[in-house]
């Protein structure tokens, strides 16, 4: 057997500041209940909402071990955020998800689990098989989603039930193989991670999730956003 997993929470921030101590709280609880180790390694885009002070009061209640501040100059997008934190992450697993509270950090226990029965290469949160749900949004929100994946499925025909999903579970050897070949910076990059890693051969298995739309600040999905990930799904058809 080697030697113990160690898991690395990658959460991009910006103007997270009301969200990151219950978050982190949660992380702390969920890992320590199920006596796992683990590391936040946050990425702050230059939030001008003092998120960074947060973080390092955070460091001072934790220690600055189990959370890691690592901060950028300003709004990067979302690819690159999870580039930057895997230079930084000493887990063998490495955890994205939402700091905004879309994603409750006690399925990663579950996550941890399922992993491990096969183990497999990638384990992603579902909002669209078993039990998962989505909490919050009112109906065109939920039919732009559910009709964002059904286009990307049909399209890339990955065999994974919510591609667009940020919470996930990789062996970090995967992840990095995997995001070195990934063009997309925005809206559409967990959806090219997960079609490249699917072409790779990586084993994927689902855990349901409940969703729940963000308690603080504003969503970051617009119109724009739907034209861009229609794009997305598009080119990387013609890629994969």
């Amino acid at each position: 057997m080697t030697s113990k997993a160690k898991y690395s929470v990658i959460l991009p921030t910006y103007n997270e500041r009301r969200n990151l101590p219950i978050i982190t709280w949660l992380l702390n609880r969920t890992f320590t209940e199920n006596s796992l180790d683990w590391e936040l390694i946050i990425v702050d885009d230059a939030s001008p909402d003092g998120t960074q002070t947060v973080a390092k009061q955070l460091q001072k209640l934790y220690s600055s071990d189990r959370i890691v501040l690592k901060p950028r100059s300003g709004k990067l997008g979302l690819g690159t955020a999870y580039v930057h934190g895997l230079k930084y992450a000493r887990g063998n697993f490495v955890i994205i998800m939402d700091a905004d509270f879309s994603h409750h950090p006690k399925f990663i226990a579950q996550m941890i689990e399922v992993q491990k029965q096969k183990d497999y290469d990638i384990v992603t949160g579902t909002r669209y098989a078993g039990n998962g749900g989505v909490y919050g949004w009112d109906l065109k929100r939920k039919f732009v989603s559910r009709g964002a994946n059904l286009f990307a499925d049909t399209v890339l025909r990955p065999g994974v039930s919510d591609l667009t999903g940020s919470f996930r579970l990789y062996k970090r050897a995967v992840l990095e193989k995997v995001i070195a070949t990934t063009e997309s910076k925005g809206y559409t990059f967990q959806m090219e991670l997960m079609v490249r890693a699917k072409g790779m051969g990586c084993s994927v298995a689902e855990v349901p999730i409940s969703f729940v739309d963000r308690v603080y600040g504003e969503s970051k999905l617009g119109g724009d956003e739907i034209v861009e990930y229609a794009k997305g799904v598009l080119s990387l058809w013609l890629k994969v």
